[in-house]
């Protein structure tokens, strides 16, 4: 879990986690969402992406990005959101 909990220990790459938690959605989006540039969005989507994560599709000139199924799966209290890494559990308020 070392390498996940790295990913996550980033304000930026939270934020686009709680984005994701809901549904798909494409970097321009997030970016959008979260008042950041994006080039810097997306350098943060690739790491959530190399530790596991976050999968990303090409939509034409679109990424559109979301969990994993194996992490969005995790997801079954959607007041109160969580993703259970196995050896841990994140919360998202």
């Amino acid at each position: 879990c070392a390498g996940v909990l790295r990913a996550m220990g980033d304000d930026t790459r939270l934020r686009i986690l709680r984005s994701l938690l809901h549904r798909e959605r494409c970097v321009n989006e997030i970016a959008q969402e979260l008042e950041l540039p994006q080039p810097h969005v997306s350098h943060h989507l690739q790491i959530l992406r190399n530790a596991g994560l976050v999968e990303g599709q090409r939509d034409g000139q679109r990424i559109c990005c979301r969990l994993l199924p194996e992490i969005g799966a995790s997801l079954t209290d959607q007041k109160n959101p969580a993703i259970d890494l196995g050896c841990c559990r994140i919360s998202f308020r």
